[in-house]
């Protein structure tokens, strides 16, 4: 009987013990989640904490009807429909796809006074949890975002105009070329061979340049540029040596990397490629027949990458430096036909890439443009 009596007594001292543990858990997560809504009740952002089976908001802070405007009713209507795939998205995170576990989406809801609304909800499965009896439940976050969605919009509109102005500038100077060439051409019936073949070549070096400017001028390709960049791009050696290749045999062109440069560029590469030419043609343009053009690229201490044109010609006037890169400015030293436009377009795509341009004399002498582009994270 005695044996019997102490097995007894052993049970209920394990089972007060076993309840002090689940008590103390409880408290302890009673506590965690007293200091979750104190601080979900001072942010800036809307945090919610929803069941995942029932779809119904277990909490959701005032941060939420100050975004939104609606009473608590309304927003666990809406977070009922915004959670329909719940189920679908629980199935596969069970099944071990731990992409689902923590999701960022945006969707438009328009707000109580009818003006849109664009928030960006992020929000991670939390397991369920004994200790406060809850089954699985989605844990986030909602930001509005329409203010930055307007920044974008305006910027690509931006874009949009500097490339149609950019496009005009150039198509009239070549349509009075073209025009002009194809009179020429229908009126010197009785011209040598040599004079045929330098008609030829404007032609064709027209319709090179109308090209040119349909597949990187157009309103929605500068547009693009930045927005829409491959993750990996271009390797930065791979980038110089198509840039040096179109630099003419009158110079010679130096190429110097770093050996820790990244293995490739996140950039968009005709972009770039034409922010490369317009720098290296000037290089040419402002430095003597047979000196060297120096190209490099070399990771900067304040962080990013930078690709550098430099030359031997007269260098910068310090007075043209505010002006370098407006539209329309042309330094003293310019003595070849052009608009002003080369550094004006390729700061404009240097910065879609956000990055920086500058430009700045050598102390041994010639010229400087460095691009700076920052490294993908």
């Amino acid at each position: 009987m005695l044996p019997f009596l102490l097995l007894l007594l052993a049970g209920a001292i394990l089972m007060a013990l076993r309840f002090v543990q689940l008590r103390r858990a409880l408290l302890r997560a009673r506590a965690g989640e007293a200091q979750f809504r104190l601080l979900a009740e001072h942010g800036r952002d809307a945090v919610f904490l929803l069941d995942a089976a029932t779809l119904e908001l277990i909490y959701i802070s005032p941060a939420a009807q100050a975004l939104t405007g609606y009473d608590l009713p309304t927003l666990r209507e809406h977070a009922a429909r915004l959670a329909q795939d719940m189920p679908a998205r629980l199935q596969r995170w069970r099944e071990g796809d731990t992409s689902r576990l923590t999701l960022l989406r945006e969707v438009q809801l328009p707000h109580a006074d009818g003006h849109p609304l664009a928030l960006e909800i992020s929000s991670t499965i939390v397991p369920a949890a004994a200790a406060t009896g809850r089954g699985v439940t989605l844990a986030g976050s909602l930001r509005d975002v329409s203010a930055a969605q307007a920044q974008e919009a305006e910027r690509e509109r931006e874009q949009k105009r500097f490339a149609s102005m950019l496009s005009h500038e150039f198509r009239t100077p070549l349509a009075t070329i073209d025009g002009a060439i194809q009179r020429l051409v229908s009126t010197a019936k009785d011209a040598d061979d040599a004079t045929r073949k330098r008609y030829v070549k404007i032609q064709a070096a027209v319709d090179r340049l109308l090209g040119m400017i349909d597949e990187y001028l157009s309103p929605e390709r500068m547009a693009a540029i930045g927005r829409e960049r491959a993750a990996d791009g271009i390797a930065p050696l791979a980038l110089l040596q198509q840039a040096a290749a179109t630099v003419p045999a009158s110079h010679c062109v130096q190429l110097e990397l770093d050996e820790d440069l990244p293995a490739k560029l996140r950039c968009d590469v005709p972009g770039m490629a034409l922010c490369l030419k317009i720098l290296l043609d000037n290089a040419v343009k402002f430095s003597a027949p047979g000196s060297a053009i120096m190209l490099s690229g070399k990771l900067v201490p304040e962080g990013g990458v930078a690709l550098c044109v430099s030359d031997a010609g007269p260098g910068l006037r310090e007075e043209e430096l505010p002006q370098l890169f407006e539209k329309g400015s042309r330094g003293i030293y310019a003595t070849h036909p052009g608009a002003g436009l080369g550094l004006y377009m390729a700061r404009a795509v240097v910065e879609v890439h956000g990055g920086s341009l500058q430009g700045h004399n050598l102390p041994e002498g010639g010229a400087i443009f460095r691009i700076c582009l920052p490294l993908p994270v």
